[in-house]
Formats: structure tokens, C-alpha cells, sequence
């Protein structure tokens, strides 16, 4: 009896079980909606499907194939296998199914060297190698093509005069050198890459105007060498002889072809003659390893250096200016030369006139391990995913272009010429550009985006696993808060300040968020990385310290893929208007904060201009709550989607000024723009105005921002009006 109970009691439980797992309740939770901003929910889970096919696809084998097949030979700009890849990538595209791929030629004032020299003739005699030596176990770095130490854009000639230590070389430290009644006309200077950074560009100008004769710019092991830790082949930091080579062009001004500012150069385009063109550089200039630096520094005299001007070597730094005399002599080849774009697209099946654009660039210094080969196999292995999707039947909507950029270490050369020629164009039909440079050099992410742009990019972390096992998104947020405290910046790690939303210079996205007025995102993943520019950025380096395993790699191509397809793909674009208003807020009152320290308030009224961004907030918000109810619906009607989706692209375009901003024309965004030194800067017109006390500039400036929120104001509750007004429920 006991175990006739015990069995009907089993039985019952089965029952019950199998009664409850078929309850409405619990059908209902096993079926909750997918959510992704932008999509429906029939659609969300269409896009779902679509993206765990793509993300199986990339393959970190073939990661490290491509990657050795950019980083075999040095492929500097310009340089014959440069050109041999750029039809590699063609090729291959093609056999990976894109379609109108096509190489495009742009003639552009380019930069080589035909020879470099440095000697120090007193007081005692030194001739620098200029050469970067092999290390055990990196065969490339035997390599005979291996250039010796070069600048970029550097002027040719030959002089013989003292030598100046000027530790960071910005305007600062020359004030400090007065101070100390040292005058740098017609000497060279010496001054390191970074402390506190500066792009090498605008260091070299400073020297220009200073009036010194030449510009040597060396790696210090404080920076970037044994004083960070293991150097290589021992570690990732760079060793005595790597050199950091790279572009001086004054390309934070106009950059592209200095002869052709504004419009592409494209063949028998016209020029401007070359001593007008202001991003040429009129000052020598030689990169050293502090292998070459050493011996100059340690014979100088005159006055110690300060306390934050000494380096990482065992020596004490002195400022110069008599003692060390040096021999320098540059001659450059700076011509006209062909560089060549590589594009190809994806055509949409139901939009192909809406273009999400992705780039990376191909040429690099040397070898270009990190920068931009690990991007560029990244970016492969993205191709050749997105083709067989294509090739299975699953097109993305909107037409995804790929792109990759020639010249972009010698002044943003290539995206910046394409992005000229197409640039009427890319108003009408583009959505967004995706950039990725260096794909990785370690593990941390750092993400990049406007600030309609960032919550797309943060929810998209969550859904991509990291080599660490966590989640992206966790991975991310671990990493961040752990810079954040190693920079002693007190800021709590959120949602609202993940990503960056604060765009500066120095790559490809420049034309497009700059001059052409799209929204843009910028990927990357960082780690220690001692060997930027230099021969020992290779193939060895990436296996050994960079990426081992090519995990990381592969994690690039599926995020940067799954955020293309996610803008190709949704219904209502995702754009978050609310966000970008909230973020421009805290510019204003960043620039606020910075005029009530100078005592500066009263010279200028910020108010009507956060009233306005007021409104903007709140007319974003209204559009928000429409696109979301518009969207759970889970219908929308096509030509009312195509209507709120062409105004959405609309946004960007009226962030730009015409005229641009004052001193810099080309640069037409007057919420985003650079320093000279790369860095970014908020409100660019405005803020330069009213850092040079020039209120009547400031004020025009003030006015030009306000009536751009009002502007997007009214189109977005224009949008708002539309999405409510329309039958919601209607099929496409």
C-alpha cells in the first residue's frame, strides 16, 4: 500500500508539472519580446536570428591569416605594396560577395623621405644610427625594407646650431625656457612624444613659430619604455631603439591633400600652389629612439631641468641651448602621388539608398601590427561575414559601405578626400560611420559615439560575450572604473558616461562627423602598447603581447558587424536625441564653470542657449516615448518610417555651420571639433572664442549654437507630430 501511495503520488506530481509548464503564465515568460532600440518586436527577433548567425561566422584563425598577410612587408602611404593590398582587399572582396567594389584614385600632395641625417659635432662627437635592431625571435624585424627614422610632411634642408631641451615642446614650456633666458630662434629642439601629450603636429608648429630650425622628437622610457615595465621581446613596452615615426601635417587645420582644401583631388582636380597651403609644415623634423636621444641629453649644460620636465633615463636632464651643438640634414621627396581608396558595399534589399559606412585605414608606418593592421584584418574577417549572410539570402535593409582608407598617418588623406568628393551625397543617404583604426592592442574596450549614438552602443555590449567570459558590457564597465581610479578621476562608472562622447582628431572619422555632418562611432580595444609607429609594431608583437589568440580580434568584427547591421536593420533609427541634449548641457556648463574660475560670467549670457537646450531635451524626450509606442505596436507604416527616419539623419546635418568655425573653415560641427593638439573640444567655435576673450566672436558663436537647437527642436517635434498623427498598425 505504502508504495502504491508513493507511485500515485509521483504520478500526481508529474502531472502537475507538465500542467504547470503549459500555463499561460509560464508560456508567457518563456516568450517575452526580444528588445533592441530601434526594432519591433517581430523584427527584434528577426534581427536576433540574424545576428547569432553572423557572430558564428569571424574565426580567429582567419584573424591571424589576414592580419599576417597586412603585416608580411612594411606598407607605407603611397608605397607600391600598399597599392598591391589595396587590390588584395579588392579581390577579396569580391570573392566574399560584396558588390560595386570598385578602387578609387585620389592625387595628393604625399610625403617620403629620400635621406635623413644627425650627427652631434659638439662637444664631443655622435653620428645617431636612426635605425631601429633586431631582437630574438622577430624574424620581420631583418626585413631590408625597414625606412631609417622619418617625419611625415617634414621640410628638406641641413643646419648646424645648439640644441634645446623642451620637454613636451607646447607653448608652455617655451614660456618656461624664456623664463629662463633661453631663446630657441634658429636652434633645433628636442622634446618628447608625450608629457602631457600633444600630437607630434602641433608640437612641430610650435617650434615654427618659436623660430627654431628643426624639431627631434624622441621616446622616452618614461613614456612608453622600461620605466612602464618588460620591453620587448619581453614585454609590451618599446625598447631602446624603437623609433616613433609619423606625420607632422598641420592637418588639425585643413586636413587631406594640403593642395586641394574643401574639395577632393581627385585626377586634374585643381590646386591651390603649395606655399599657400596652411596644413604643409615649414620646419624639419626627425623622430629618435631614446637610444639616439641619450647621448645628446646627457652633454647638455645650462639650467636642470624642472622637476616634471625629467625623463626615465638614469641621467639629469638639462635644458641646453650652448654646449650641444648638432649637425641636422633632411631631404624629403614631397610630391604629388596617386593614393587609392578601396570601396566596396552590400546593397540594401529594401533601403539602399540609406548607407551605414565603416572604414579602416590600410597604410601604416611600418608593419603596422596595432595601427591599422589589426583593424584591417578585423575588418576582413567583417567582410567576409556580412558576404556569406548576403550570399545565404539575408541582406541587411539599408545598405552597408566598407571602406579602406589610404593616407590616413600622413593627414587623414584618403577618408578625407572620399568624404569630400561624396560629401553632398553622404547628407542625403548616410546614417552613420563606424570606425575602427586599431582593432586592439589589449583588453580593455574604449567606445566612442555621439551622444544619439551611445546608448545604441551600450546595449549592444551587453549582447556580445568578452574572451574574459563576462559580458562586454560588464567587461567595459570593470575596465573603465579601473582607469578611472588609476587617473584618479572620481567619476562612478554609469550608463549616461561609458562611452566616450567626447570625439577629438586624429583618425578617419574626421570628415565625416567634421565637415560632412554624420553621426559617428569609434571602436577599439587597448592595452600596453610601447611600440606605436615603430618596426617592432608587428606580427611577433600582436601573437606575443597584443592579442595572443586573435580572441579580441574576432570580438571587433562581431560588435562593429552587429552595430551595422543594427543600424541597417531597424525600423526607427536609434537614435536617443534626448541623450545628445543632455550631453550638450554639460558642455555648456563645462565652458560655464571655466569662464566663472576666470571671472568671465558677465561677459557673456550662456542662458538663452540652455533654454534652448531645454527645449531640445524635451522635445527629444516626446520623440523617444512616440518611437517607443510607435514600435511595441508592432507595426509601422513605410512611407511614415522613411519620414521620421530621413528627419532623424537630419540632426547631425544641422549641427554644422557653413561658414565652420572661425580660423578653421573646413571644420563645420559646432559641437564637436579638436585642438591642435588632437584633443577634443566642445563647442569648438565658441570655446576658442571664449578662451581668446574675443566676446563679440563668443556672442555670434552663442547665437549660431542656439538657433541650431531651435532648429532641431522644431524638427523633432515636427517628427513627434508626424509619428502620432499617422495610422500606427498599418503593414509596411
Amino acid at each position: 500500500m505504502r508504495f502504491a501511495r508513493c507511485m500515485l503520488f509521483f504520478i500526481s506530481l508529474f502531472s502537475l508539472t507538465v500542467a504547470l509548464r503549459s500555463t499561460p503564465f509560464i508560456q508567457a515568460q518563456a516568450q517575452t519580446p526580444i528588445s533592441i532600440l530601434g526594432f519591433t518586436p517581430s523584427s527584434a527577433a528577426r534581427e536576433t536570428e540574424i545576428e547569432n548567425k553572423y557572430k558564428a561566422i569571424p574565426s580567429p584563425d582567419e584573424e591571424r591569416r589576414q592580419h599576417h598577410v597586412f603585416t608580411a612587408e612594411p606598407h607605407v602611404a603611397g608605397s607600391p605594396r600598399n597599392n598591391e593590398l589595396a587590390r588584395y582587399i579588392a579581390d577579396q572582396w569580391r570573392t566574399e560577395g560584396l558588390e560595386d567594389v570598385v578602387i578609387r584614385r585620389y592625387d595628393v600632395y604625399g610625403s617620403n623621405p629620400r635621406s635623413t641625417f644627425l650627427e652631434m659635432v659638439a662637444p664631443v662627437h655622435y653620428r645617431a644610427s636612426l635605425r631601429e635592431l633586431p631582437i630574438p625571435g622577430d624574424a620581420d624585424l631583418k626585413n631590408k625594407n625597414i625606412s631609417s627614422a622619418w617625419s611625415g610632411m617634414s621640410a628638406s634642408g641641413e643646419v648646424t646650431a645648439p640644441l634645446v631641451y623642451a620637454h613636451s615642446g607646447n607653448p608652455e614650456d617655451y614660456e618656461l625656457l624664456r623664463q629662463q633666458g633661453i631663446d630657441v630662434k634658429g636652434k633645433v629642439v628636442l622634446v618628447r612624444y608625450s608629457n602631457p601629450y600633444s600630437y607630434r603636429g602641433f608640437k612641430a608648429l610650435t617650434a615654427q613659430r618659436e623660430g627654431a630650425a628643426a624639431i627631434l622628437i624622441y621616446s622616452d622610457p618614461a613614456e612608453d619604455g622600461y620605466k612602464k615595465g618588460k620591453v620587448d621581446p619581453n614585454g609590451p613596452w618599446g625598447s631602446e631603439y624603437h623609433i616613433q615615426r609619423g606625420a607632422i601635417t598641420y592637418d588639425f587645420m585643413v586636413p587631406g591633400d594640403p593642395l586641394t582644401p574643401g574639395w577632393a583631388s581627385v585626377p586634374g582636380a585643381k590646386r591651390i600652389p603649395v606655399e599657400e597651403a596652411v596644413s604643409i609644415p615649414k620646419i624639419m623634423a626627425l623622430p629618435l629612439s631614446w637610444h639616439d636621444a641619450k647621448p645628446l641629453l646627457t652633454n647638455m649644460d645650462g639650467p636642470v631641468a624642472p622637476d616634471d620636465w625629467q625623463g626615465g633615463l638614469p641621467i639629469k636632464y638639462h635644458l641646453g641651448g650652448n654646449r650641444v651643438r648638432v649637425h641636422v640634414k633632411i631631404e624629403m621627396d614631397n610630391s604629388t602621388q596617386p593614393y587609392y581608396v578601396v570601396e566596396g558595399r552590400i546593397r540594401g534589399a529594401e533601403l539602399p539608398d540609406e548607407w551605414i559606412v565603416l572604414g579602416n585605414h590600410r597604410d601604416a608606418w611600418v608593419f603596422g601590427g596595432v595601427d591599422p593592421s589589426s583593424g584591417t584584418a578585423s575588418m576582413m574577417e567583417l567582410t567576409r561575414a556580412l558576404g556569406k549572410l548576403a550570399k545565404q539570402g539575408m541582406r541587411p535593409r539599408r545598405t552597408i559601405m566598407v571602406c579602406s582608407w589610404d593616407g590616413e598617418e600622413v593627414g587623414l588623406t584618403g577618408s578625407t578626400e572620399w568624404g569630400e568628393q561624396f560629401a553632398d551625397e553622404l547628407r542625403k543617404k548616410a546614417v552613420a560611420y563606424i570606425n575602427v583604426d586599431e582593432a586592439t592592442s589589449g583588453p580593455n574596450f574604449h567606445g566612442q559615439a555621439v551622444a544619439s549614438l551611445a546608448p545604441m552602443l551600450i546595449e549592444t555590449s551587453r549582447t556580445l560575450k568578452d574572451p574574459s567570459g563576462k559580458a562586454l558590457y560588464d567587461a567595459w564597465r570593470e575596465s573603465t572604473a579601473r582607469e578611472r581610479r588609476e587617473a584618479k578621476h572620481s567619476e562612478e562608472v554609469t550608463d549616461l558616461n561609458l562611452a566616450d562622447t567626447r570625439i577629438g582628431s586624429g583618425s578617419d572619422h574626421t570628415v565625416f562627423l567634421n565637415f560632412v555632418g554624420m553621426p559617428v562611432l569609434g571602436l577599439g580595444f587597448e592595452g600596453p602598447y610601447g611600440v606605436y609607429h615603430s618596426a617592432y609594431d608587428d606580427f611577433f608583437w600582436m601573437n606575443h603581447f597584443g592579442d595572443p589568440g586573435y580572441r579580441y580580434h574576432t570580438l571587433m568584427s562581431q560588435l562593429w558587424g552587429v552595430l551595422a547591421l543594427r543600424l541597417a536593420n531597424a525600423d526607427l533609427l536609434p537614435f536617443d536625441f534626448a541623450s545628445y541634449a543632455s550631453n550638450i548641457r554639460d558642455f555648456v556648463n563645462e565652458l560655464s564653470k571655466g569662464m566663472a574660475a576666470r571671472n568671465d560670467l558677465s561677459q557673456l549670457d550662456l542662458k538663452p542657449v540652455l533654454d534652448a537646450i531645454d527645449g531640445f531635451e524635451a522635445a527629444g524626450k516626446k520623440l523617444d516615448e512616440s518611437v517607443s509606442r510607435a514600435l511595441a505596436s508592432g507595426t509601422i507604416d513605410a512611407k511614415l518610417a522613411a519620414k521620421i527616419n530621413h528627419g532623424a539623419m537630419q540632426v547631425e546635418r544641422n549641427w554644422l555651420n557653413p561658414d565652420g568655425i572661425p580660423g578653421r573653415p573646413w571644420f563645420k560641427h559646432i559641437l564637436y571639433g579638436a585642438r591642435y593638439t588632437y584633443a577634443h573640444l566642445e563647442l569648438p567655435g565658441l570655446t576658442e572664442a571664449v578662451e581668446k576673450q574675443d566676446w563679440e566672436t563668443a556672442k555670434q558663436q552663442a547665437e549660431i549654437l542656439r538657433q541650431a537647437l531651435i532648429n532641431n527642436t522644431k524638427l523633432l517635434n515636427e517628427l513627434n507630430s508626424d509619428l502620432n498623427g499617422e495610422a500606427v498598425g498599418v503593414e509596411k
